[in-house]
């Protein structure tokens, strides 16, 4: 045959790779920093109420923050004695802030299947250089370590939902309720989405408002249980804590109450927190807690079965409970 009969020209072949516009598309468009999805219906006009021209330090602005932090409590149904504060530096922020407060005086469980975990398993060994370190890893991306090896008179980090591999933790049971250590768990792609409870499982829980909310980036949230209250007015860290890591004042160390009531450590965008309160303000609307654990499910479902009618795409998790 000749082959000039049976090889698609150029063109042909341009036409061929030429991707077609979908004809349906999302009713909304918009994403944060995360990049997730901004809530159904968001507009520029959501932020027509944020505290702009003002100091943070301000009464509006004091008092946005402290909405945020209660509305923060009240849509995840925390415990008494669990409290909240906005940090530096996103979700990253968070967690590294924590490691240099907190890390020190007992030995460490790592617990990584995923890129950000990873990290905090390499600031361990790497940056803070502590000598007793157990690294509860994978070698490949959708495997989920055994956890029932971790220690409870250690201190654990775990990530609840891994970011980058989509392997989550399937439950808590593996935390034992009379631990020693504390748990710090990085729940970034986890909260508001997955179920989290119970809450005294965990002492320690950061996430970034940019994930699942879609808000925008370069905050962090710090949740701090007694314990890990308990653990900052106990320990003094032999590593420097520059500025924008210290959770205490004075000597003996108490903790920075004023975090946890309004203040922060750093400037904060008021643009960002006023766009926070709007997506707890929807879902608060929505439901609360129940109704964005069930709408993350019914989206769960949809990819479900999509993975379920095509050969070609899979669920990276080895285990259908990660």
């Amino acid at each position: 045959a000749n082959p000039a009969s049976v090889m698609p020209s150029k063109r042909a072949g341009a036409e061929l790779a030429k991707p077609s516009k979908p004809t349906v598309r999302p009713g909304c468009a918009n994403f944060g920093s995360g990049p997730c999805k901004k809530r159904p219906g968001w507009s520029l006009d959501a932020l027509a109420g944020a505290a702009l021209g003002r100091s943070h330090r301000s009464a509006l602005g004091k008092s946005k923050l402290e909405q945020a932090i209660t509305l923060t409590k009240e849509l995840l149904r925390l415990p008494p004695g669990y409290e909240v504060g906005i940090v530096p530096a996103s979700d990253t922020g968070a967690v590294e802030m924590v490691m240099w407060s907190m890390l020190g005086p007992r030995p460490v469980d790592v617990c990584h299947w995923e890129t950000f975990g990873s990290e905090w398993y390499t600031d361990a060994v790497q940056q803070l250089k502590l000598k007793d370190v157990r690294n509860f890893g994978v070698d490949a991306y959708g495997k989920f370590p055994d956890l029932s090896g971790t220690d409870p008179a250690h201190d654990i980090i775990f990530t609840m939902n891994g970011t980058t591999s989509g392997v989550r933790v399937p439950d808590l049971d593996w935390i034992a309720d009379d631990r020693q250590g504390l748990t710090i768990c990085d729940a970034t792609s986890a909260i508001f989405a997955m179920d989290m409870t119970p809450w005294h499982k965990l002492d320690v829980i950061t996430y970034s408002w940019q994930k699942v909310l879609g808000g925008e980036g370069a905050h962090g949230v710090l949740i701090l249980g007694p314990r890990a209250i308990e653990r900052l007015e106990s320990h003094v860290p032999v590593f420097p804590l520059p500025k924008i890591f210290r959770l205490t004042v004075g000597s003996p160390p108490k903790l920075a109450a004023d975090i946890f009531k309004g203040a922060t450590i750093n400037t904060p965008s008021m643009l960002c927190v006023e766009d926070y309160l709007d997506a707890l303000v929807w879902a608060k609307g929505l439901g609360g807690i129940d109704a964005l654990v069930a709408k993350t499910d019914a989206n769960f479902g949809v990819i479900a079965r999509f993975v379920a009618q095509h050969a070609w795409v899979d669920f990276p998790a080895k285990e259908p409970a990660t």
